[in-house]
């Protein structure tokens, strides 16, 4: 028996090693015939032996395990979006803000930023066990077994690794293969793809993971993620990863000046055209993973990371109508209604005129040929009108003065640059809008309830807000439209469950205008229950960090509202989170109120990203560069000469990380 476990794993790393070579080096050194029958040969054994299973086996690589439901999956470390440049000037910028930020010399990693679908993998012992698609940042969908299918994805690694870690990247579709894809569905009769992006992206979520294995994807990394990674840059990072046997791509480049950023940039603007996968434009990362921690994040990006994109292709079309949208605060939306036409592989028929500015600006008319781009080759925009080709009886766009909803006369407000909807109650597209944002996977995140299902329950007059939810039962909602039982099931479950909601996201579900998840999060913080910030002026909510006028009158203004003060009441009654848990609570005092901290340097006992919660558990605020208002510079191995300088300069008290731990005792 010790014989044939022996062969079984003797054929399995030699089949992984096979592999390897072939999909990850593009250098085979073995025929695929010969790799099929060595491939089948483990197979039989495995068949005749499944005492010997393992979920790594290059045998699974082939498919066949269907998944019906896409798990949630937390990701441990958040997966951030990136902020866009557009200009070399945007990237000088960038580099001038970062230097204000940490001291020494700064390098940094050029990649090409390859368009695909992202995708964060977990390795534990050296075995793959978890993929999880990027979703939200915050969470994804397990797509494990769609992945395992994918050639050039180790599922067992090869030489030192740490025990365990994530790493990033993209699942791309080459141009060969998506051609060849299309190819054989023409062939068949069936429409072909528009482009690689998209047909990647929609792979992962098939449900059998045999027809995921027909498809010749590949996977691209490029950023380890976890602690005790056991490199000190992100280019180490990228050969630490080659090592353990990932396919990274060879074009990054260690760049020591932003003046050979650039060349790498107008380098690869040109020369991208013959690479075998779509980039849209290269990510510039600071090098040094300390000055990165040094740097950290914003609300939705980190600072030591910037993508510059490339020019967006740009097409013209003709402008055939302009439809006026109602947003969940009663925004109106202009929207260009086009004729059809394809722009960076995908078909564009409407695109976003901003506001009454923007039509005003562009002078922008019904029958206009326009110019169309897609900003960040994303999201299609208007930029220009051809007025050599405007037809001579062309009349000025005259822009609504009703909602096109409920027609009520639209407000708009000084300093403003939309117009508004002010029936805030009885306009339709508003109070589903509302509702949609509370269910929202970064509100409330109720599982089993979509916008569609919001808007049939709204029309069906079985709800009116987003409190009235929880009055529904699986009878009254089994006769909607596609709705079995066990939908219906589904979705009143998930509505009790999302009374387990922490507060800050309750907070920022119940759709306060300017109340984004970092606001939410900060008000959550400070006044502990919505009872209490209901009851604060603007002066007071003015007086909590980054909380300004804008943000402070709409608060006051919301709980001004008779109907806001009756929904609160009833999600109250209903049993929804309206005050900071007790647990939490537990763990904050205010020993460090009124008191602001630069944290920099290397640490012993507790991480930076740990030391910073505790400075915020504790009432404290953090800051990025030290002024004449820090408090406090908590100094660390290997801080930078220059910021200890500037402290000592400004008499800014320099404490260890043991006399800010006994701060808090």
């Amino acid at each position: 028996m010790d014989n044939i476990k022996d062969t079984i794993q003797s054929l399995r790393d030699e089949l992984r090693e096979h592999n390897y070579n072939y999909y990850v080096l593009d250098n085979p050194t073995i025929s695929d015939y010969d790799f099929d029958i060595k491939l089948k040969e483990l197979q039989t054994l495995e068949t005749a032996h499944p005492e010997f299973y393992d979920a790594n086996s290059p045998t699974l690589r082939v498919g066949g395990e269907v998944t019906k439901n896409f798990n949630t999956v937390v990701h441990e470390h958040r997966m951030y979006s990136l902020d866009n440049s557009y200009s070399l000037e945007d990237l000088q910028d960038w580099e001038t803000r970062i230097k204000k930020l940490v001291d020494g010399d700064i390098s940094y990693t050029c990649e090409l930023k390859y368009d695909g679908a992202s995708i964060s993998l977990t390795y534990e012992n050296g075995s793959l066990v978890r993929a999880v698609t990027r979703g939200d940042g915050f969470q994804g969908d397990e797509v494990t077994a769609n992945i395992k299918t994918i050639k050039s994805v180790p599922l067992q690694l090869k030489g030192a690794y740490p025990q365990k870690f994530d790493i990033r990247g993209e699942i791309v579709l080459p141009f060969d293969g998506f051609i060849k894809m299309n190819e054989e569905r023409i062939v068949n009769g069936e429409e072909p793809y528009k482009n690689p992006r998209n047909t990647a992206s929609g792979s992962l979520k098939l449900q059998d993971s045999a027809e995921v294995a027909k498809r010749p994807l590949d996977c691209l990394l490029y950023n380890l993620t976890g602690t005790k990674l056991g490199v000190q840059n992100q280019f180490e990072s990228l050969e630490k990863a080659r090592q353990m046997g990932f396919k990274v791509p060879n074009e990054a480049q260690l760049c020591y000046s932003i003046e050979d950023v650039f060349q790498f940039i107008n380098h690869w603007d040109k020369a991208r055209h013959h690479l075998p996968y779509e980039t849209d434009g290269v990510v510039v990362k600071v090098n040094s993973l300390l000055q990165q921690e040094e740097l950290g994040y914003t609300a939705k990006a980190p600072r030591w990371a910037m993508a510059y994109k490339f020019k967006a292709e740009q097409v013209t079309t003709k402008l055939n109508s302009i439809t006026y949208q109602v947003g969940r605060t009663g925004a109106i939306t202009p929207v260009a209604n086009l004729e059809p036409v394809e722009l960076a592989g995908t078909i564009v028929k409407r695109a976003s005129l901003h506001n009454a500015d923007q039509i005003e600006k562009l002078d922008i008319r019904i029958n206009d040929v326009v110019f169309v781009e897609k900003g960040g080759e994303i999201i299609p925009k208007i930029i220009a009108v051809d007025l050599s080709q405007r037809p001579l009886d062309s009349i000025p766009t005259q822009y609504i003065t009703q909602c096109p909803e409920c027609n009520t006369v639209l407000e708009r407000l000084e300093g403003e640059a939309k117009h508004f909807c002010p029936n805030y109650n009885g306009c339709n597209p508003q109070v589903i809008g509302r509702i949609q944002h509370y269910i929202s996977r970064k509100a409330m995140d109720i599982e089993g309830l979509g916008g569609e299902t919001v808007a049939l329950l709204v029309n069906e007059g079985l709800i009116t807000n987003y409190a009235d939810l929880y009055t529904l039962t699986k009878e009254q909602v089994m006769p909607l439209e596609r709705m079995a039982k066990k939908s219906a099931e589904n979705l009143v479950n998930g509505i009790e469950a999302s009374k387990q909601i922490p507060f800050e996201r309750v907070l920022f579900a119940i759709g306060i205008r300017f109340v984004g998840e970092t606001v939410a999060k900060k008000l959550a913080k400070q006044y502990k229950s919505i009872e209490a910030l209901s009851k604060a002026s603007i002066e007071d909510l003015e007086k909590v960090d980054e909380i300004g006028i804008k943000i402070a009158e709409s608060v006051v203004a919301f709980f001004t509202s008779e109907a806001n003060v009756n929904s609160i009441q009833c999600l109250k009654d209903y049993g929804v989170q309206l005050e900071v848990s007790a647990e939490k609570l537990a763990n904050q005092t205010n020993k460090l109120e009124g008191k602001s901290f630069v944290v920099s340097g290397v640490f012993t006992h507790v991480s930076r990203t740990e030391l910073k919660k505790l400075i915020e558990d504790n009432g404290g605020k953090n800051v990025s560069s030290i002024s004449s208002k820090t408090d406090y510079v908590v100094a660390g191995d290997k801080m930078g000469p220059s910021k200890k300088e500037k402290a000592e300069k400004l008499n800014i008290p320099l404490i260890s990380e043991a006399n800010f731990l006994n701060m808090l005792l």
